[in-house]
């Protein structure tokens, strides 16, 4: 049996740190949204007991480093799966790296949920969602997807109503972005870190006014990281009218968002000039999408 999937890459349409936790975990108040930047996953049933991984981006680990391998072993785990565990998974990489677009994420949700089917464990998405948490914050969300607030460490996802159909321009810049040292530069401002209008946003969220909740899209990340292209990014966005430009997760990416079509086309061909890594997609309702099974 083989299953494959488009696993989604995600955007925070805010992300603010609101604390740190006993253990040295940040908590973090973000909506994200899955957006229609993908890789594509398949996982196929094998005979023995390994679990193999092969990808089209050789920097991509195919070791037990790869969050999706991870990911495997704590659904294995979790279910008690001691024999006939054998599988293969192909990573089709298109989502960049170090690009706080929750790349790694994404796939690691889809190999839950492909497992899920393989094995005929009937986990419900909580359940995955749990699961995926033991490996990276970001995989609750990524399970789910669509429009949702994370809370906590990111574990805790309650969903939001969909977002309005629109562009959005992804722009990766050739400098990439270390979660760990940005959550280490967020500790070394103290009480000088200025917070997000978190309750503004998510209260017109709720109110389904997603034009009034784009103008308090925000990042605390960009008082702290710093991305030598954002300012230059960000402002061709604006002159083609983006409704909101913000830098993603712990960066480097920088998104716009438009409300028409043509100006993102028009903002896609000028950032190609000068950047290789533009993408132009829309926002996705889910996290994970099955497209074959064999």
């Amino acid at each position: 049996m083989k299953l494959t999937y488009e696993a989604n890459a995600k955007i925070n349409l805010i992300l603010d740190v609101t604390g740190v936790k006993q253990n040295g975990y940040h908590t973090i108040f973000s909506v994200m949204q899955s957006i229609g930047l993908k890789d594509v996953i398949s996982v196929e049933k094998t005979k023995g007991e390994k679990i193999t991984i092969s990808c089209t981006d050789e920097t991509v680990p195919t070791d037990s480093k790869n969050i999706v391998y991870k990911c495997a072993v704590k659904f294995f785990e979790h279910f008690n799966i001691k024999k006939n565990k054998g599988i293969h998974i192909h990573i089709e990489k298109n989502i960049p790296h170090e690009a706080g677009l929750g790349g790694g994420s994404a796939d690691g949700a889809a190999v839950l949920v492909a497992l899920n089917e393989i094995f005929n464990t009937n986990a419900s998405k909580r359940t995955l969602m749990f699961i995926g948490g033991k490996v990276g914050a970001d995989i609750p969300f990524c399970v789910v997807g669509g429009t949702a607030l994370c809370q906590d460490i990111g574990t805790v996802v309650a969903p939001l109503p969909d977002i309005d159909e629109c562009s959005i321009i992804i722009v990766k810049p050739e400098s990439g972005s270390s979660t760990v040292k940005a959550y280490d530069a967020i500790d070394a401002m103290g009480e000088s870190l200025k917070h997000t209008k978190n309750n503004e946003m998510l209260e017109l969220l709720l109110e389904q006014d997603f034009k009034g909740a784009l103008k308090y899209c925000d990042n605390v990340f960009e008082q702290v990281i710093e991305v030598p292209d954002r300012a230059d990014i960000k402002h061709i966005l604006r002159t083609h009218n983006a409704s909101a430009s913000c830098m993603s997760g712990s960066g480097s990416a920088v998104y716009g968002i438009f409300s028409c079509e043509e100006d993102a086309k028009k903002a896609k061909a000028e950032l190609e000039k000068k950047y290789d890594k533009v993408y132009l997609c829309n926002r996705k309702n889910r996290g994970v999408e099955k497209i074959s099974e064999e």
